[in-house]
């Protein structure tokens, strides 16, 4: 299966309709994304949306946010998601391979990532592609407090 990564430039109904059917396999309680919200994410600086087509169709996604802090710049994966009918083709790993480039091409010392214990084939995926386990606490503080 070819695999075909691309940053964003412009939202349109395809991308709109893409993350749909997308971002309910990710996470069943985010809230759908309108044309308006998909774009204030790709305007975003730092941010880059990134998607993987197989066959002209959007079957992933992948969000690269860089950064520059004082010990340098860095950068992070966020919202991988591929569709269910096209796990296991190498589309993860093309989406995380193309986001680490882009990473290291804007100067990031380090490109970290979080990914839940029960999602064991994406753990491996990250692993194979050199990624450790890092020992550290991850806290999060909710919209709510």
């Amino acid at each position: 299966m070819a695999v075909d990564v691309a940053v964003v430039h412009e939202v349109d109904d395809e991308l709109v309709a893409a993350f749909g059917r997308l971002l309910p396999q990710l996470s069943p309680s985010a809230a759908p994304l309108d044309h308006a919200a998909l774009a204030a994410v790709v305007a975003w600086q730092g941010v880059l949306l990134l998607v993987a087509r197989v066959d002209g169709r959007i079957v992933g996604a992948l969000t690269l946010v860089t950064f520059p802090i004082p010990t340098g710049p860095r950068a992070w994966i966020e919202d991988v998601v591929v569709d269910e009918a096209s796990r296991g083709g190498g589309v993860g790993a093309a989406l995380t391979g193309e986001a680490v480039r882009l990473a290291r091409a804007a100067g990031a010392r380090t490109v970290d990532l979080t990914s839940r214990p029960s999602r064991q084939a994406a753990n491996r995926l990250y692993e194979r592609l050199g990624f450790q386990v890092r020992e550290s606490n991850l806290y999060r503080l909710a919209a709510d407090r």
